[in-house]
């Protein structure tokens, strides 16, 4: 077989998701496997290019992953012409501008997602890199998630029947970081720098939705900051200014409704940190990150309610675990993996710029709804 190289700059692999799932698990996972065999004589090799604002902190990366390019200055690499595709894994302030530079630069761009700070911004991307021909896209990891290949399998099997309803339950306490330190960066919960739950979740749940169960037609939201005061990395007071909270109802084009909770300020009592009850008219299914379990109707039974004595059933144990029925890779390698076809074969990917748009405008929508105290009407996107 050839080995075929794509070199990758990758901006933004000195923070916790790019670093552990893009760069670790991902691009060197890829390489520990001997590459990516593309099926036609041909390994794909990706070779890094680390890029980021900490000489120190980028040196030190590579040391540890025995990789011997990095650099300071974007503009640099984006002009060299080795340098295949644009991987961006920074804050969201700074993601819209860096994409800008590498579409002129030519380059074919992978992101994180909201792929900038409003829809206006989002979809000049998805125009700028159409216009350019490069090939583009953005991470959509939860669609790769076990639990949700799951639920995929049954809807395409057709277990649901009509489907009804989604309910999802996502999130987890983070700590203030005054007695015990917080699981996610400062900037999450300022609004200035482009934190917020809504902002970070929303988009998520606009592909997940869209791809599992129809695009979604309204959104009527609500958000609070449920926790006001933290504490930063370095253990000084700051205000939050960003939603930690959204409680979100979404109407879906065919006729089913969701209803999907995002909060960094409750405490877990599920199975996993994200669940999605799905019900139809021939069954019901709550799928998490890995598991899923369901219910059908010929299995399902009649409950009376009566306050008055307690109950004699576990209603969780009515239901019946899916099994794998394959092997789940990580969900970002998998992506990963059908991206760079899609760069190198020119294998179909509508996980593009517009989509990540999609995810922008339901964010955009959704702080709007909330701040109106309205259900708001979602136009189809296009170019």
């Amino acid at each position: 077989m050839t080995r075929r190289t794509v070199r990758i700059a990758m901006n933004g692999v000195t923070g916790r998701m790019g670093h552990r799932q893009h760069l670790v698990r991902s691009i060197l996972a890829l390489r520990e496997q001997g590459g990516l065999d593309l099926g036609n004589g041909e390994v794909l090799w990706p070779e890094p290019v680390l890029v980021g604002r900490r000489e120190p902190a980028l040196r030190a990366l590579a040391e540890r992953h025995g990789l011997t390019e990095w650099s300071t200055d974007l503009d640099a690499v984006l002009a060299d012409g080795s340098v295949d595709v644009y991987f961006d894994a920074q804050v969201t302030s700074a993601r819209a501008d860096a994409i800008r530079k590498a579409v002129a630069a030519g380059k074919h761009v992978y992101t994180e997602k909201p792929t900038a700070g409003d829809l206006a911004g989002a979809l000049d991307l998805a125009r700028l890199a159409t216009a350019k021909g490069v090939k583009h896209g953005v991470v959509q990891d939860k669609l790769f998630l076990p639990g949700l290949l799951k639920l995929k399998r049954l809807i395409d099997g057709g277990f649901f029947g009509e489907i009804l309803s989604v309910r999802g339950e996502f999130g987890y306490w983070v700590f203030e970081g005054d007695w015990q330190e917080a699981q996610r960066p400062s900037w999450n919960y300022r609004a200035e720098d482009g934190g917020g739950i809504v902002v970070d979740m929303f988009p998520h749940w606009e592909y997940v939705l869209h791809e599992l169960f129809g695009r979604v037609t309204s959104v009527s939201a609500h958000v609070a900051t449920h926790v006001p005061r933290r504490r930063d990395e370095h253990g000084k007071p700051y205000e939050a200014t960003a939603d930690d909270a959204a409680y979100g109802l979404f109407q879906l084009e065919g006729g089913a409704v969701a209803q999907i909770n995002s909060s960094w300020a409750v405490r877990v009592h599920r199975d996993e940190l994200v669940e999605f009850q799905v019900d139809g008219t021939h069954g019901s299914a709550v799928a998490g990150l890995r598991g899923c379990r369901v219910q059908h109707r010929s299995a399902t039974p009649k409950p009376v309610w009566n306050p008055d004595v307690p109950a004699t059933e576990s209603f969780r144990d009515q239901w019946q675990e899916v099994p794998d029925n394959a092997d789940f890779d990580n969900g970002f390698k998998a992506q990963w993996e059908l991206f760079l076809r899609h760069v190198v074969l020119d294998e179909p990917y509508n996980r593009d710029l517009l989509a990540g748009a999609r995810g922008v405008q339901l964010a955009e929508l959704g702080l709007r709804s909330a701040a109106e105290g309205r259900r708001l009407d979602v136009p189809e996107v296009t170019l």
